[in-house]
C-alpha cells in the first residue's frame, strides 16, 4: 500500500512532483530506493539540485480573460536568455498567468505571506475552534491543519493548478525544471479585475476557464 508518508518521503529526496512520486512508487511497489531510480531516469529528481542556481533571465508575460475585464502580468526568472525565448516557456509562463487570472491567488509562496496576517488568520481560525466546542488540547493542532488550507487558497504554489488539479502549481513547476535543464523562478505577479471592489454579482471564473478548455 502507498502511503502518503511515504509519498512525502520519496518527494523530500528527489523534489519531484507529489504525483510523479506516487506513480514511482506505485511502479516500483513501494520500494523508496528503486523509485528514486525511477524518477532520476525519468529527469524528473534534479529539480532540487537546480533551485538554488541563480536564475536571472526570463519574461514577463500577460493573460486577458473576459473581453479584457480580467488581466494579470507575471515575471518568471530562468537562467539564460536561449531557454527564456523558447516556445516551451512562453507557454508555461503564459499558462501561469492564466492559472493566477482563474484562482486569483494572493502571493507566490507561503513564506511571502507575511507573518502579521498568518498570526491574524491563526487567531481567527482558533476563536472558530473554540466556538465549535474543540478540546483546548487539541485545538492548536486543528489550526495547524486550517492554516494549510489557508496556504492553499492564497498562495499561487500551494493551488492546484488550473489545467491540472492532481498537481500544484510548484508540481508544474518543478516538472518544468526537470524538462529545461535549468532552475526556473515564479518571481512576481499583478491582477487586475475590472471594477474590482465594486459589489456585483460574483463568477466563478475557475470554471469559466475550465469550460473555455474543454474540461
Amino acid at each position: 500500500m502507498i502511503t502518503s508518508a511515504m509519498i512525502k518521503e520519496l518527494r523530500a529526496t528527489t523534489g519531484a512532483g507529489m504525483l510523479d512520486c506516487k506513480k514511482a512508487l506505485e511502479k516500483t511497489e513501494g520500494n523508496i530506493e528503486k523509485a528514486i531510480e525511477f524518477l532520476r531516469e525519468k529527469g524528473l529528481s534534479v529539480a532540487s539540485k537546480k533551485s538554488g542556481r541563480i536564475a536571472a533571465e526570463g519574461i514577463v508575460s500577460s493573460y486577458i480573460h473576459l473581453g479584457g475585464k480580467i488581466g494579470v502580468l507575471v515575471e518568471v526568472n530562468c537562467e539564460t536568455d536561449f531557454v527564456a525565448k523558447t516556445d516551451g516557456f512562453k507557454d508555461f509562463v503564459k499558462d501561469i498567468a492564466m492559472h493566477i487570472a482563474a484562482l486569483n491567488p494572493q502571493y507566490v509562496s507561503k513564506e511571502d505571506v507575511p507573518e502579521e496576517v498568518v498570526e491574524k488568520e491563526k487567531s481567527i481560525l482558533r476563536a472558530q475552534a473554540l466556538n465549535e466546542g474543540k478540546p483546548e488540547k487539541i485545538v492548536d493542532k486543528m489550526v495547524e491543519g486550517r492554516i494549510n488550507k489557508f496556504y492553499k487558497e492564497i498562495c499561487l504554489l500551494e493551488q492546484p493548478f488550473v489545467k491540472d488539479q492532481d498537481k500544484t502549481v510548484e508540481d508544474i513547476l518543478k516538472e518544468q525544471i526537470a524538462k529545461i535543464g535549468e532552475n526556473v523562478k515564479i518571481r512576481r505577479f499583478t491582477r487586475y479585475q475590472m471594477g474590482e471592489g465594486i459589489e456585483k454579482k460574483s463568477e466563478n471564473f475557475a470554471e469559466e476557464v475550465q469550460k473555455q478548455m474543454g474540461q
